[in-house]
């Protein structure tokens, strides 16, 4: 399993960002896609999730509203629509992939791509 993120990038705070994850060597719809956060200095932290069939989605506190998750499973890609951007949301964000069917199927990561929330 292959997942490669992209979209990161320097932004102003108030302004937005969509992040991809494009994912390979597995079958797409048949795992759910989350996506986590790791800023300098700190744990890292669950941000968003959508499930296998894409009608249920999950979001950390600090994103309701601002973050939207969703994915397109033709093109085994998922997204992360990140609107009124804060300072406090810099940080690496890396994509997760969970077999839906089974927890014996350990987890797989992005390499993360680089999210900077800067005047």
């Amino acid at each position: 399993v292959q997942l490669v993120e992209s979209g990161g990038g320097l932004v102003q705070p108030g302004g937005s960002l969509r992040l991809s994850c494009v994912a390979s060597g597995l079958t797409f719809s048949n795992y759910a896609m989350s996506w986590y956060r790791q800023a300098p200095g700190k744990e890292r932290e669950f941000v968003a999730s959508i499930i296998h069939a894409g009608r249920i989605t999950n979001y950390a506190d600090s994103v309701k509203g601002r973050f939207t998750i969703s994915r397109d499973n033709r093109r085994n890609t998922v997204y992360l629509q990140m609107n009124d951007l804060k300072p406090d949301d810099t940080a690496v964000y890396f994509c997760n992939a969970r077999f839906w069917y089974s927890t014996d199927v350990p987890p797989s990561w992005g390499q993360g791509t680089q999210v900077i929330v800067s005047s």
